[in-house]
């Protein structure tokens, strides 16, 4: 979907305009949905947004606290700011507030969640008339993190099927939302080695085999009935033959124990790029199993791993805005 129509230069933000943003953490591929599927989960980073009448400064609790940007160099920061402009609005000055509660460069989608919080607080910043719909939020956030798969279950909330699709003005991404099965049950396990995304791209080949890229396509295609009516579906549903075999050699330690648990008719999958491992349990004495297999599998590795269980959001961003 086009972005709303362009405003004239001289339109300045206001200073005093204060944002409550929450984005959830998302997990992308689900197995076979590779840069489609995505599902949001409980996990939320928290931002506040106040905009002043000069300068620019971030203060971040939690991940990425020692590391990120304070100034407008910070993502967020320089995200909102680009995009103003764009849509021909000068922003003098903003304070950010983050509590980052999403493990960076684990496969949970904080790169997205950090697109998503700077076009949500886009949509604070521009006044109510602009009409900035879910749509809007869902493009400008895509084109900044490059494809849909983890923006759009952080923009719906629940379990999506996003694409991009070519226009004449460009490339427009759209998603398609559903309810997951109340009966499924997310587990992670987070190791403590981060991964790059562009790194676990660098390993998947340029082409497949016929014969995997149509078993792929028959398992991604039951992924969807699979996750909303008949949890039993799961296991096969969430078979891959994409990219997860193609990036074992980032993350041994994840495939082993995605192997293993798969080798028992769990379906385990990596989450986005990785190296974080996704269980979607179909009931809850299933996910007593999973959680005591991954408990009992992290105990003997030489890194560690956070096992939780984590709900499935179904809102998505939220935010509260305070105009003066």
């Amino acid at each position: 979907m086009a972005s709303p129509a362009t405003a004239p230069p001289a339109n300045r933000v206001p200073a005093g305009i204060i944002a409550n943003i929450k984005v959830p953490a998302t997990s992308a591929n689900l197995g076979p949905g590779f840069d489609s599927a995505g599902i949001a989960f409980g996990l939320y980073d928290e931002l506040e947004i106040r905009t002043t009448e000069a300068g620019f400064t971030a203060e971040i609790e939690g991940e990425g606290q020692n590391y990120l940007p304070t100034d407008a160099r910070h993502l967020i920061i320089a995200q909102i700011r680009l995009r103003l402009e764009h849509l021909g609005w000068h922003l003098p000055g903003l304070k950010l507030k983050a509590i980052n509660r999403i493990p960076h460069s684990r496969g949970l989608g904080s790169s997205a969640a950090a697109h998503m919080a700077a076009a949500m607080a886009v949509k604070a910043l521009l006044p109510q008339d602009a009409a900035i719909t879910d749509d809007n939020l869902l493009q400008w956030a895509s084109e900044a993190e490059g494809h849909p798969d983890n923006v759009a279950p952080a923009v719906y909330g629940g379990l999506t099927f996003s694409w991009k699709q070519d226009d004449a003005s460009g490339d427009i991404y759209r998603a398609i939302r559903m309810d997951p099965h109340t009966d499924i049950t997310p587990v992670v396990a987070i190791p403590a080695k981060p991964l790059s995304t562009a790194a676990a791209r660098t390993l998947l080949p340029a082409t497949v085999p016929y014969t995997e890229a149509v078993a792929n396509a028959a398992r991604a295609a039951l992924l969807a009935p699979a996750m909303t009516r008949d949890p039993k579906l799961l296991f096969a549903a969430t078979e891959d033959w994409l990219h997860q075999q193609y990036r074992q050699p980032s993350m041994p330690e994840t495939l082993a124990h995605m192997t293993a648990l798969r080798a028992q008719g769990h379906a385990a999958v990596v989450s986005g790029a990785g190296p974080t491992l996704c269980v979607f349990a179909a009931d809850s004495y299933e996910t007593d199993v999973v959680v005591q297999q991954l408990e009992q599998r992290a105990a003997k590795s030489s890194q560690h791993w956070d096992v939780r269980i984590l709900p499935v959001d179904t809102e998505g961003a939220t935010m509260e805005i305070f105009r003066p």
